[in-house]
Parts: structure tokens; C-alpha cells; sequence
């Protein structure tokens, strides 16, 4: 637990870490856009066939009398489910005789009609061009739509998996700058793919990117900091994301061509990965791999920043091999993925706070990754999906300070879940109160968000965090991917999807208890710390116990 000094000595609350955290919480906010982007990017707009008496001037000259709009639609397009104009259907020939007011719309028959062989025609009011209308995904091709997004997800996910080792085991700077550069230039081309199938790649590796950018920035911000000034940053880190659905509701507003709104939430990244290469990479990490003298550069340079040069120069590699002995024995064991799973101290924190992930992930994604699923204004609905997380997540950094880490994680899933069930029991006529259920479900998936950022970091050793954290994503994006198809649930019964999105959090809430608590303590840099915590927390409980110190693992 060495380095918590070594922190204090160079400053762990100055001038380096507010820069920092401008610096890594900036890019958060537009690192969000791109998982809310085809919420607009691929919207569907209302679309029907194209005929040539609508959208033909040779043909439409060709018409007897002066014949309106609305009657060259009643006689081209047959009347859909919803009693507008059918979207994937076109009569094979102008029903005349519909012009009759004597004669009903059912005088025709499914044979007096075809697909639209010609294409389609789009509502352009609201979006000038979508991807959805770029490469027609609609009717038959609407499964398309959905399978992008599951693409996007599983990029996460791939990108998850492969960060966060390679981030043990390269450093997170690195992995981080070139995340930046990943998303700038697939963001980019992404909006001049000529195709969809390559739309979809381009968007996989932004997603990819995503993952390193997300897990990165937070393991850099834990690590620079002491455990006082911990949750203040983690929770400005998990605010980036609430600014940045806001964000995203105002760009794409003002933004209406998909392209466009591509190329606008993915060039700043090229900002992002020029000025990436003055961020500090964690000295923490550094000093447990063995990279001394790079780590003595590193905390130097933040010493000289913070204003305490002085106490920087009496930092040397003598001092930091005598004050870091124990932890750089230590830190050189072999680590990985299944040292999570196989160590005593160590497996339970990982599958609870994986299923903790995999609860957000799915309820989370579930619920607002396609907002015109509520029929409303859905540039208003991402704007308040971020608004409603703002005080959610600033109430959760007061609450723990007197709380603790773990009963407010586990009480924020619970709300969530409780809120969700609640729904399946309010009447549709009473939109109000649905609505401030939603939303309040909403603020405490918000606050739980906050609180796994923090707590999943405090669990796990320097020389294993990111790979926590990357699996803690894999399991979140898991649980995106699962999250929207269970919608299909209500054709078996409407309250059935709630059923299941309110459930998931309440279990995995109720799971998050078997957690220990982490607040106030150092971050455990080595799986050594984690078992003598583990130690104490046993000694405390058995009056009059040793405390022992253990030298296996």
C-alpha cells in the first residue's frame, strides 16, 4: 500500500489531477454519443413505396382530371395496419375504382398488390438522410437496422476483453492514446462507407475503441488519486456520460444528416489523440511492473506540476525500491484472467461485480437504446435521459461518503428494479406517473453506474484491475446485447418485458451485499493486499485474533 504515500508526497488532490480530469472527462462526453448515435443516425423515418403517379412527372401528366395527392395515394398505396399508407406495399396497378365514394377500401384483394420493386420514398421532415434510408432497411431488410447496433455492442464487447489485458500489460496511457486514434479515423470513414456491410465494420472497430476509452480513463483517474478524493472524481467521470446524452440530443437536433453527424461526434478524437500524449501514464502501474525508472519520472513530473518540485527531488529509485519492497516482490507473480477466478479472495468479487455489470448493461441498454420506441419527441427523451442522471449521480457521491461502497450499490439496483416492477402495476392511462417511475428507474441505474465505477476499481490489485474492469465490461455489454430482444416478450403478455428488466437488477442488487466494503481504504496494488484485507476483515470479526500475515497466494 506504498504508493498511497508516494502519492501524498507529490500531490494526490492538485493542479495535475483537476487537469486530468478535464482532460480524460472531455472525450467521455463525446465517447458517449457514439453508443446513443443511431438512436438519430439510423432512425426510421415513415417511408412508402415509390409509384410513378406520386413521384413520377411523366406519369402524373399522364393522369385524367386534376387529381390531388391524397387521392393519387388512395388509388397507388393500399392502407397499412396503423391506417396510413401500407410502407412495404404498392397496388400493381392504380385502383380506380377507389375514387368512388360508393365504394369501400376493402374492394381489393393481397393479389392486387407487390413489394416495392422500385424502392422507396422517405418523410424527410425530420432527419434530411438516415441510414436506415441511405440503404433501404426497411421491410424486409428491416432486420438490418437492429443487427448494426448488435454489431456496435459486440465491438464492446471484443474490445473489453482485449483492453483490458493489454492494458495490464502495456500500460493505460498507450492503450488509451491509441483508442483515441482507433475512434477518430473508424468514425470518420464510417461516414464515407459507400456500403452498409462496411458501414458495420467501421462501426465495430469504433466500438472497439470505445471499450479502451472507457475503462482506461477511469483506471487512470483511480489510480492518480488518494481514496478521499476517489468518488469526487469517479463521480465527474460518470457524470461525462450524463453530459454527453445531453450532448447528444443537442448535436443531433441541430444535425439532421447521418453522415454529417457521423463525421461531427468523431473528428474532436484527433484532438483527443494529439493532446493524449502529455497525460501521465500511472506511475502505480509502472512501479508494480517494474518500470521504476519511468515511474520516477512520472511522479516527478506530477510534483513539478502540483508545486511541490521540492519533494519530487527527494524521490529516487533507492527510495521508491525501499518504500514499494513488498509490493514489487509481489507484483511480480504471473497475473490474468484466471487468477481472478481461481483465488480465493478474488473470485466472488469477480462473478458478483460481473453480474452487477451485466444487471446495468441490461437493464440500461434495454430500455433506451431505441427511444422511438415511445412515439414521442426523441430528441427531448435523450436530452432528459441525461438531465434525470445529473442529480441521480451528484446525491450518489454525497451518499457515499456516509454510506459506504457497498449498501449504496446494492440499494441502487434495487430502486432501479423496484421502479421497473412498479410500471407493470400503473394503468397506460396514467402516462404521468409511468413516466416518473421510468425515470426514477432510470436515476438509480444512473447512481448504480456511478457506484460500480468506483467500487469495481477498489476491489481488485493494480496488477489486475484492468483486467476486472474488462471483464465487469464484457459482462455489461453481455448484458446490452440481451437487453432489447426481450421486448419480444409482450406478445406474450405487455407487462412480461418489465417483468424481467425489473427482476434482473433487484437479484443482482441483492447479490452486490455478499461485496466487502472498500470505502476509505488504499487501493490494493497487489493480490497480497486483497488477502491481507481479507485477513483483517476476519480478525476484526473474531475478537482477540491476530491479525496474520500472509505470504502465500
Amino acid at each position: 500500500m506504498a504508493f498511497s504515500e508516494l502519492l501524498d508526497q507529490v500531490g494526490s488532490l492538485g493542479r495535475f489531477q483537476v487537469l486530468q480530469t478535464v482532460a480524460l472527462v472531455v472525450p467521455i462526453m463525446w465517447v458517449t454519443t457514439q453508443s446513443m448515435l443511431e438512436n438519430f443516425s439510423a432512425a426510421v423515418p415513415d417511408h412508402r413505396c415509390w409509384v410513378p403517379l406520386l413521384d413520377n412527372s411523366t406519369a402524373q401528366a399522364s393522369v385524367p382530371g386534376a387529381l390531388g395527392p391524397e387521392a393519387l395515394l388512395a388509388i397507388s398505396i393500399p392502407p397499412g395496419p396503423n391506417q396510413g399508407p401500407h410502407q412495404c406495399l404498392r397496388f400493381r396497378q392504380p385502383q380506380w375504382q377507389l375514387l368512388d365514394p360508393n365504394v369501400t377500401a376493402t374492394n381489393w384483394s393481397e393479389a392486387a398488390t407487390e413489394p416495392c420493386l422500385d424502392g422507396w420514398v422517405y418523410d424527410r421532415s425530420t432527419f434530411t438522410s438516415t441510414v436506415v434510408a441511405e440503404w433501404d432497411l426497411v421491410c424486409d431488410s428491416q432486420a438490418l437496422r437492429p443487427m448494426s447496433q448488435s454489431i456496435y455492442l459486440a465491438g464492446v464487447l471484443v474490445g473489453a476483453a482485449v483492453c483490458g489485458h493489454t492494458s495490464d500489460r502495456f500500460g493505460r496511457r498507450l492503450v488509451l492514446t491509441w483508442s483515441y486514434l482507433q475512434l477518430a479515423v473508424a468514425g470518420t470513414l464510417a461516414a464515407f462507407a459507400p456500403i452498409f456491410p462496411v458501414y458495420c465494420l467501421f462501426r465495430f472497430l469504433m466500438a472497439f475503441a470505445v471499450a479502451g476509452v472507457m475503462m482506461n480513463t477511469g483506471t487512470l483517474l483511480m489510480e492518480w488519486t488518494s481514496a478521499q478524493a476517489r468518488p469526487l472524481v469517479m463521480t465527474l467521470n460518470s457524470l461525462g456520460f450524463s453530459f454527453g446524452q445531453v450532448l447528444m440530443g443537442a448535436v443531433a437536433y441541430g444535425v439532421r444528416d447521418w453522415a454529417l453527424l457521423q463525421l461531427v461526434v468523431s473528428v474532436p478524437f484527433f484532438l483527443c489523440f494529439v493532446y493524449s500524449w502529455w497525460l501521465a501514464e500511472s506511475a502505480r502501474w509502472l512501479l508494480i511492473t517494474g518500470g521504476l525508472d519511468r515511474g520516477l519520472q512520472e511522479l516527478q513530473r506530477v510534483a513539478a506540476i502540483n508545486g511541490r518540485r521540492a519533494a519530487g527531488d527527494t524521490l529516487t529509485t533507492e527510495v521508491l525500491l525501499s518504500a514499494m519492497q513488498e509490493e514489487l516482490s509481489a507484483g511480480q507473480s504471473p497475473a490474468s484472467l484466471g487468477t481472478l477466478l481461481r483465488t480465493p479472495a478474488l473470485h466472488l468479487r469477480t462473478c458478483v461485480s460481473s453480474l452487477c455489470w451485466f444487471a446495468f448493461g441490461f437493464t440500461f441498454y434495454g430500455l433506451a437504446l431505441d427511444l422511438q420506441a415511445f412515439g414521442s419527441d426523441i430528441f427531448l427523451l435523450q436530452v432528459l435521459i441525461g438531465v434525470v442522471d445529473i442529480p441521480a449521480k451528484i446525491g450518489t457521491l454525497l451518499l457515499l461518503r456516509c454510506l459506504g461502497r457497498r449498501p449504496l450499490h446494492a440499494a441502487s439496483l434495487v430502486l432501479a428494479g423496484l421502479c421497473i416492477l412498479a410500471n407493470t402495476l400503473v394503468p397506460h392511462e396514467m402516462g404521468t406517473l409511468r413516466s416518473a417511475l421510468a425515470m426514477l428507474g432510470l436515476g438509480g441505474v444512473g447512481a448504480a453506474f456511478t457506484c460500480m465505477t468506483i467500487y469495481t476499481a477498489e476491489l481488485f490489485p493494480t496488477v489486475l484491475r484492468m483486467t476486472a474492469v474488462g471483464l465487469a465490461q464484457m459482462a455489461a455489454r453481455g448484458g446490452a446485447i440481451l437487453g432489447p430482444p426481450v421486448w419480444l416478450l409482450g406478445i406474450h403478455g405487455p407487462s412480461l418485458p418489465l417483468l424481467v428488466y425489473g427482476t434482473v437488477p433487484v437479484l443482482c442488487g441483492l447479490a452486490a451485499l455478499l461485496l466487502p466494503e472498500t470505502q476509505s481504504l488504499p487501493l490494493p496494488d497487489t493480490i497480497q493486499d486483497v488477502q491481507n484485507q481479507a485477513l483483517r476483515k476476519a480478525a476484526h470479526r473474531t475478537p482477540g485474533c491476530p491479525v496474520l500475515k500472509s505470504t502465500q497466494f
